[in-house]
């Protein structure tokens, strides 16, 4: 591997290894990434995010490509499109940045109070969106885990399944998303969300992300979760998510799009040798 400058970034705590790949050319295969994910052997984090040159939007500011740490690139990841957001924002200048992912194009503006807010596009919601392995109603999947059952199906770009329950700390996360992850109903595995509703417009969140386990927070599922409340019924169109790392604005729009608001850290910076 050639020398590379990298920043570690985190948002609410899901952390992130972020490398600038627009002038040097290289890329990253799976080891590499797996190595680098490593918090014992590498620098450690739940993502590795490349920031590349635009692929196919030539009027897009950078690529953003998404590898969890098992070395699976994925298409999403609300938090990590924040902290690039961020980066590009201060490199440019500029009130808005637009980051082409393989998911689409994501907009990033700065808030009034400093956090970074993300324009995440309108949810998927039909089984072929998630996707699903067959034809289920979303609002309420054929599974029963208990004491998880009856969830609901969301794509954020990547898929995402909400179960509601009392209290979210009673839910042993990391037995049942490690078996719920890998559900034949899930061809390519799911995120899976255990949500408790603590107000009219708040939610409790926990999440367990396929290829990196649980997370401090996830900003796709927080997005997914707001989703899913909604069309539960549950609350309104603005809620405030609070993660194991801390909390999320999401706004469901009523031009479909959903907006998530947050803050972004910078960690430090270092070179790969």
């Amino acid at each position: 591997m050639h020398r590379l400058s990298f920043r570690k970034m985190h948002g609410l705590g899901n952390d992130f290894v972020v490398i600038d790949l627009r002038t040097c050319g290289s890329s990253l295969g799976a080891e590499q990434v797996r190595t680098l994910a490593d918090r014992r052997r590498g620098v450690g984090c739940d993502q590795l995010i490349l920031i590349e040159q635009p692929q196919n939007t030539p009027s897009a500011d950078v690529f953003m490509r998404i590898y969890n740490s098992d070395g699976s690139q994925v298409d999403a990841c609300g938090n990590a499109t924040r902290c690039v957001g961020d980066l590009v924002l201060r490199e440019k200048d500029t009130k808005i940045a637009t980051i082409e992912t393989n998911a689409g194009l994501l907009h990033v503006t700065r808030a009034e109070d400093g956090l970074v807010c993300v324009d995440m596009g309108p949810p998927g919601l039909g089984w072929h969106d998630i996707p699903l392995s067959q034809d289920c109603d979303t609002l309420a999947l054929p599974i029963s885990c208990p004491p998880l059952g009856n969830p609901v199906a969301v794509s954020m770009g990547n898929p995402h399944v909400v179960f509601f329950v009392s209290n979210v700390q009673d839910i042993d996360l990391h037995r049942f998303g490690a078996e719920l992850e890998q559900h034949p109903l899930f061809p390519e595995r799911a995120n899976i969300n255990v949500a408790s509703l603590t107000a009219p417009d708040r939610l409790r969140l926990r999440v367990f992300e396929r290829g990196a386990g649980i997370t401090l927070a996830c900003g796709t599922g927080a997005c997914a979760t707001a989703v899913a409340a909604i069309r539960r019924g549950l609350c309104g169109r603005r809620v405030r998510v609070d993660l194991d790392g801390g909390p999320l604005h999401i706004e469901w729009c009523a031009d479909n799009h959903v907006l998530m608001s947050g803050p972004v850290t910078e960690v430090f910076t270092g070179e790969l040798i």
